[in-house]
């Protein structure tokens, strides 16, 4: 019997645009590390995720990611720390553990938000979604991973997810001859549990974070505007379902689900699309 794939589009036109929730904004200073944090104004035993950015990326090169986040629900921690040229990829992971023990632990919103303790996932951007791996393996209190355009990490993100169990969402560019600075197939791949690898055909890592003058000053193309909805959605989908325990959004996790420009891969396509098999270095 073959795999139905799962039809997106419906849901992810409403997902990729702003949700019902006002969005509030705070600092992580107040609790000893530097960065933000995104909430809705209010709601009982929310999800909350802690984001990682990409390489020289501050946070507020994610501001509307971010709220867009908060906006359908989801408390959003974002450490604004390895913004240098040489991060330490072991301190942003755990930084971002640090960002979702804020979140989980402290009053939000003047005592009107609370977070469900079994709703805590990890999220992130080129280096900072291979540092969400990195902070999520051998952590029992993440419920779910979702990385977009991850990037290579030390040690490997791809090693490090041969030990997450829990269902991860891989977002990967499907633009030909596109040179990644990660694998995000071979992450996918090397994933432990449930996980679902997404291409979008539009897209890739440049172009998700959101400093366009800086992109088209150093010449990296047009803003990647479509794209960056359609992540915005994947990534809401996804975390509404395994988070917030929203059924209607299940195709969101399914391995196999298609919407205009995103193409999903699953057993020997996503083996092919991974390269060589498996790396033999040893297990995280």
């Amino acid at each position: 019997m073959e795999d139905v794939s799962e039809n997106l589009k419906k849901h992810l036109a409403n997902l990729s645009k702003r949700g019902p929730h006002r969005v509030l904004v705070g600092d992580l200073g107040y609790a000893g590390l530097k960065g933000k944090i995104y909430t809705p104004a209010e709601g009982k035993r929310l999800p909350a995720v802690a984001f990682g950015h990409d390489w020289t990326k501050p946070v507020a090169k994610y501001r509307a990611t971010l709220r867009h986040l908060a906006s359908w629900g989801i408390v959003v921690a974002a450490p604004d720390t390895e913004t240098g040229f040489t991060p330490d990829h072991r301190g942003l992971a755990a930084d971002l553990e640090t960002a979702l023990q804020i979140a989980a632990g402290v009053k939000l919103g003047n005592g009107n938000v609370t977070v469900g303790p079994g709703r805590l996932g990890m999220i992130g951007h080129g280096m900072g979604g291979g540092a969400a791996v990195l902070a999520a393996a051998n952590n029992s209190k993440v419920q779910a991973v979702a990385t977009a355009y991850p990037a290579a990490t030390a040690p490997p993100a791809e090693i490090a997810a041969r030990s997450i169990d829990v269902p991860g969402l891989v977002i990967g560019s499907g633009q030909a001859g596109l040179v990644e600075a990660g694998n995000p197939a071979k992450l996918a791949y090397n994933w432990a549990g449930p996980v679902a690898y997404r291409e979008i055909e539009n897209g890739n890592q440049q172009g998700f974070s959101e400093d366009t003058l800086f992109k088209l000053f150093v010449g990296l193309g047009r803003p990647q505007t479509a794209a960056q909805d359609s992540v915005r959605g994947l990534l809401v989908g996804f975390l509404l379902h395994q988070l917030a325990g929203e059924k209607e959004y299940a195709g969101f996790s399914a391995p196999l689900a298609e919407a205009k420009k995103i193409t999903s891969y699953t057993g020997e396509e996503l083996a092919e699309k991974a390269g060589p098999a498996r790396d033999d270095a040893l297990p995280f």
